[in-house]
């Protein structure tokens, strides 16, 4: 067997594999359209006015705050965030060193922290959190090779800055402006109330341009303590925010490029981050987001 032939056919075989995975992803995202259902998941729009107001109050009580909520308007508005639903998006998270990649095709509801993820390699394979509880539901236990009751809203807090700042036991402190790519940046350094979430120990440096508002950087430790039984955290990671594309009136990253931060700048280039089909999300059934039957709770 020649040469040439076996380079035709690793050729076909690859972009063979790129077309099933994309394809499987647009499956996912056909069989959640077309779901008939008596009764489906709705928000009052009092509730977002509600909402939204009580977030403009607390945010723009502070000079932090007031970045951030210029920042959601810049960014569509966080009434619009709100409104349009839930959002579906593929998270494609690829490290650069040969650790475990994680490819999943997610719907994330946005005002009240539920989600189901589906492998988009076996789109039976899936996970999630209904508010309350994570489960998993996979016939091959390699189908997630890493923890997905901690994976199961990372997604949405690396890529949802600055709406996921709306909400209580959040605390921001404005820091001294820095320069980033050329141009100067507002920081905002975002950190949480003791019991709030799995690992209330994060914190994420948010860097806005300051003419425009738009995201252009984050900066963020992981404490997770299944990950530190001891307390601690990893390196300080420095996530560069790629170019930003409107979905529905929102503006969302379409790619996060992850670094390890030096002197507050990046440094090694260690994570690629892709979100693809990107799209918010009505009349989806009322029980979308409970675990299914047979599914194991975490």
């Amino acid at each position: 067997m020649n040469k040439t032939f076996l380079v035709i056919l690793s050729i076909i075989l690859i972009v063979s594999c790129k077309e099933e995975t994309k394809e499987n992803s647009k499956s996912i995202t056909k069989q959640i359209g077309q779901k008939e259902v008596e009764s489906t998941i709705s928000i009052p729009e009092n509730w977002v006015g509600k909402r939204v107001e009580r977030a403009e109050e607390r945010l723009m009580a502070s000079e932090a705050g007031k970045v951030v909520w210029a920042a959601m308007k810049a960014h569509g508005g966080l009434d619009t965030w709100y409104k349009n639903g839930s959002l579906g998006m593929r998270f494609k998270y690829e490290p650069l060193d040969g650790k475990t990649p994680r490819d999943s095709y997610e719907v994330v509801d946005v005002w009240s922290n539920r989600v189901v993820h589906n492998s988009v390699d076996d789109p039976e394979a899936k996970f999630g959190f209904t508010g309350k509880e994570a489960w998993i539901k996979a016939a091959d236990s390699t189908a997630f090779n890493y923890d997905v009751k901690f994976w199961a809203l990372t997604p949405l807090y690396l890529m949802g800055h600055p709406f996921v700042e709306d909400g209580e036991g959040v605390n921001l402190e404005l820091l001294s402006d820095t320069t980033y790519k050329g141009k100067r940046n507002k920081v905002v350094k975002v950190t949480y109330d003791p019991g709030t979430g799995d690992a209330p120990d994060d914190y994420y440096i948010l860097h806005f341009d300051a003419d425009t508002y738009l995201l252009t950087a984050t900066r963020y430790i992981v404490s997770y303590p299944e990950y530190f039984k001891d307390g601690g955290h990893n390196p300080e990671k420095f996530m560069e925010v790629g170019d930003l594309v409107n979905v529905n009136g929102v503006l969302l990253p379409s790619e996060l490029k992850t670094h390890w931060t030096v002197n507050g700048k990046p440094g090694e280039y260690i994570t690629k981050i892709e979100i693809l089909d990107m799209e918010f999300k009505s009349g989806l059934p009322s029980n979308f987001f409970d675990a299914p039957e047979g599914a194991k709770k975490l």
